[in-house]
């Protein structure tokens, strides 16, 4: 049979969302087809205009939205560049979708993180396309955020079983031996009960954007790396890591990451040219995946994307979590320290002799990061034909990684 499959993400702070969808639309592009006797094609909706700007696969394509953002109290969301009212650009962005999925009409659709998206702008779409017949999947970081915060979240949108009465599946992109959200109390019951655990989207994650006309920023061996995700919240951490002295004979890469704003990179690159030319600022690197699994120590951030990146080498990671806003990071570079997989720093205090220290100590030093389960992309694409398809046959490891 033929599939249609939408993946949708707000993207209100940086491209974390749709850094998550991505890789997604790769794996069932690719698996899927053989599964189901038919050909996939697919849809990401994205809130932020820099995500469209990576690849797909043959026959996807990105709706991206007029971009909405959080206001300045944080209580409340704003619309990014339009000059209009917020909830007129909900209810915008709500028929769009809406219009959309009706033109497209999907088996398939996935929402990441936000079951009903931006001010609730979801909620009558999914209404919608279940009543079309189509299946409807919330997936989830690991972490949401502390048990009580995360269940004023689900209180706020109605309540869990309200929530779970809209959706087929709870998919948990990560490791229960790692970090569980059904056991913490992040899941509440009916959510819970939906879920499965799918392993980290760690291996097999595709290249970033092409590298057309650009050239990978890698300086020759040996060097360290500093990277730090979409880069919006990572200035301070960058520049904490510009000063600080390097290994003999090293060369440092800092990748500040697309959203950082252009004072705190200009800042930044006047910070690293006291160094000479031993480190590299860019704002972006097309090869991230490959820059980590070459680098002899890694310094960044907690986000999930990153991490699921690290996972997949061994290069040794040192993780200063952001903790303002959200207790996320914090809690997953804990629940990885506790199993040796990285090492990790509180911002609060950190100095440049900090990492300096650490540095020493980890480019000598490989990670073991082998009894992790990275392997969610391969068994996605088995969860999906499931659903699509009871009657599919699926594969043993989907068992050991669901049950």
């Amino acid at each position: 049979m033929d599939i249609s499959i939408v993946l949708y993400s707000h993207d209100s702070v940086g491209l974390g969302h749709a850094r998550r969808n991505r890789p997604l639309a790769y794996a069932l592009a690719a698996h899927l087809p053989a599964l189901v006797g038919g050909t996939v094609r697919g849809l990401l909706i994205a809130g932020h205009p820099d995500a469209g700007r990576d690849p797909l696969p043959e026959g996807w394509d990105w709706l991206v939205l007029p971009g909405m953002t959080r206001s300045s109290d944080g209580k409340g969301f704003r619309p990014r560049r339009l000059d209009m009212h917020g909830e007129r650009l909900r209810d915008l962005r709500s028929a769009t979708i809406d219009a959309a999925l009706a033109a497209f009409d999907p088996d398939l659709l996935i929402a990441d993180r936000h079951p009903f998206g931006i001010d609730g702008e979801l909620r009558p779409v999914l209404a919608n396309v279940r009543a079309r017949g189509t299946r409807t999947v919330l997936g989830l970081r690991e972490v949401l955020d502390t048990p009580r915060v995360a269940a004023a979240e689900w209180d706020a949108l109605g309540g869990a079983e309200q929530v779970a009465e809209l959706l087929d599946a709870v998919w948990v992109y990560g490791d229960h031996h790692v970090y569980d959200p059904r056991l913490t109390g992040e899941l509440p019951g009916p959510l819970a009960r939906l879920a499965i655990t799918t392993g980290y989207l760690g291996h097999g994650r595709p290249a970033g954007r092409p590298s057309r006309g650009r050239t990978s920023p890698k300086p020759p061996p040996p060097y360290v790396l500093t990277v730090l995700g979409g880069g919006s919240d990572g200035g301070e951490l960058a520049r904490i890591a510009a000063r600080a002295t390097l290994p003999e004979g090293h060369r440092h890469l800092l990748i500040t990451g697309p959203q950082m704003s252009d004072a705190d990179l200009q800042e930044v690159r006047e910070i690293a040219a006291h160094s000479g030319d031993a480190t590299t600022v860019v704002h972006s690197a097309p090869d991230v995946p490959e820059l980590i699994a070459e680098a002899v120590s890694v310094v960044c951030m907690g986000g999930y994307n990153t991490l699921a990146e690290v996972m997949a080498t061994s290069t040794p990671a040192l993780v200063v979590p952001r903790a303002r806003r959200r207790q996320e990071q914090p809690r997953r570079a804990a629940a990885l320290a506790a199993l040796g997989a990285v090492e990790t720093l509180d911002a609060a205090g950190l100095t440049p002799q900090d990492i300096t220290a650490w540095l020493e100590r980890s480019v000598t030093t490989r990670t073991d990061r082998t009894g992790i389960d990275l392997d969610g992309l391969s068994v996605v694409p088995h969860l999906a034909a499931r659903l699509l398809n009871s009657s599919v046959r699926t594969a043993p490891e989907v068992t050991s990684h669901a049950v």
